[in-house]
Parts: structure tokens; sequence; C-alpha cells
């Protein structure tokens, strides 16, 4: 069972991948979620750099106690406020092959409430 639902993801993560692409103006904000941490980053795909990073490991976020919901929108508020300190306003979103629900929407709510659009 766990081979097949690495696999559907994979398939999915190719296809998202083929449509989203991150430019200098716009990057992609890529998520990744393990069974007790999320992590976001902004790639500008051109270049091949990671621009920004946070993720659920952070002192700030870690110190709350709060469920695994909660610091996945405090991750996206993060990173929502530091991709507005260092001028970038608009992103491409990849799920990364997750499914939009849970704590994938919860960060990609708070990082619209910091005021990135995507």
């Amino acid at each position: 069972m766990a081979k097949s639902k690495l696999n559907r993801r994979e398939k999915i993560k190719l296809k998202i991948r083929k449509r989203v692409k991150g430019e200098p103006t716009s990057p992609r904000l890529n998520v990744f979620r393990s069974n007790a941490e999320i992590y976001a980053q902004l790639v500008d795909d051109k270049a091949g750099k990671t621009l920004i990073a946070v993720g659920s490991v952070d002192k700030t976020i870690k110190a709350a106690k709060v469920n695994k919901s909660e610091k996945a929108k405090m991750v996206g508020k993060m990173i929502g406020e530091k991709a507005l300190a260092s001028g970038i306003t608009s992103v491409v979103f990849d799920r990364n092959g997750f499914l939009y629900h849970g704590r994938i929407k919860s960060l990609a709510e708070g990082a619209r409430e910091a005021g990135l659009k995507f």
C-alpha cells in the first residue's frame, strides 16, 4: 500500500512541476509536509536557487503549543512576511503532490493573509 501511495504522489508532483515554473519576479512556493513538521521555500527555477526557506522547526513556531494545522498557518505567515520584506509580492503555489486540504491549505491561507498573491 505504501509504495503505491508514494508512486501516486510522484505522478501528481511531476504533473504539477510541468505547469508550475518559478520566475525571479514570482518564485515558486514549494511545500513539503512530513508527519510531524511542515516546510515551505521560495525557489527561483531560472537560477536554481532557494530564496527564502521556513519550517515549523523554527524556534518561534516550535515554542508555540498549537496543533499542526496552526503551525502550518504560522509557517505560511512567516514566509509571507519574509517574502514581502525582500520585495516579493506574488508567487506560484507548488503543493508538491499533496492534496490541497488540511495543513497545505492552512499554509496557503497563512501566506495569503501575510500579503502574498497566488
